[in-house]
């Protein structure tokens, strides 16, 4: 049998951190202070690795997300979480995988999971997520059991009545962002007006650093196309160099990845529901786009 390290549990502890925090710079710093932690604790007072690294991770992560609600308070437009690559190619992401494997990281989960208060976030992905029983749960969080309980189904009923119902295959997601991109590039209203919905929103989240940029969510199919056809040269005309569209799999669905020579600019996702485009997020904070 291999002997637990460490090492043994850093993906794991890195998922934690990543869902708990929807960063992953602050995910990568969270898991090395677990290390500087474990490696200074009594190793023979730890009965179970994996339960001990999962109660410093967690704690500090909650910690985390109270600093980072201040600290957003400065932030510039809307905040979405980063990014990453899940998959080396799209052929690897099915439809039952994205839903089942990679839904606690798609960005509209994380997105969602911000509206929680940061101790309920906590509780409810250690239960929901990583499947803790709630003994297990209040022992890592030092809460009682009841009040991990009452946290847990008050995330999740707010959850469930904010959750996006998008239910396109991984092939139209992949055909609709593709049409989108090609038609936002080359200025195509007609095409832009027949893919998105009439409730599409948009949300970009640059932190002040693209030209052009919304700082604020854009709602309506007209108000999202003029912002679009604008934005798009703006953007395109800042850059030094030409940009390309890469379509890669990220947070466990396709984006489209912008990139021009060795930079990458921007991260396009859409959500889709009924053939149509339903929400755009827009990722052009390059402090955010490391993984990509």
């Amino acid at each position: 049998m291999e002997t637990e390290s460490f090492e043994t549990y850093r993906p794991y502890l890195f998922g934690v951190a990543y869902r708990m925090l929807g960063s992953a710079m602050d995910a990568e710093d969270m898991v090395q202070e677990t290390y500087v932690r474990y490696h200074a604790a009594a190793k023979e007072e730890i009965l179970n690795l994996k339960a001990f690294l999962t109660t410093i991770i967690s704690r500090l992560c909650v910690d985390q997300l109270n600093l980072a609600r201040r600290k957003r308070e400065q932030y510039l437009g809307p905040w979405l979480p980063e990014p990453i690559v899940t998959a080396e190619t799209l052929h690897e992401v099915n439809p039952e995988e994205r839903v089942d494997a990679n839904e606690s990281i798609s960005l509209a989960f994380l997105t969602l999971l911000e509206h929680l208060q940061p101790v309920e976030r906590a509780v409810f992905l250690l239960r929901e997520v990583f499947d803790f029983d709630y003994a297990d749960v209040a022992a890592i969080l030092d809460k009682s059991e009841e009040g991990c309980r009452q946290a847990f189904s008050r995330a999740k009923k707010h959850l469930a009545e904010n959750r996006p119902r998008f239910s396109a295959s991984a092939d139209t997601h992949r055909k609709l962002l593709t049409s989108f991109f090609d038609a936002t590039r080359s200025g195509d209203l007609d095409t832009l007006t027949r893919l998105l919905a009439d409730e599409v929103t948009l949300w970009a989240d640059s932190n002040g650093r693209a030209k052009g940029a919304a700082t604020h969510p854009i709602s309506g199919r007209e108000a999202v196309t003029a912002f679009l056809l604008e934005f798009s040269k703006i953007f395109r005309g800042s850059l030094p160099e030409e940009v390309r569209g890469e379509l890669l799999a990220v947070n466990g669905q396709p984006a489209m990845v912008l990139r021009g020579g060795e930079h990458t600019y921007a991260v396009l996702t859409v959500e889709v529901e009924a053939d149509r485009i339903r929400m755009i997020r827009f990722m052009a904070n390059p402090q955010k786009l490391g993984r990509v």
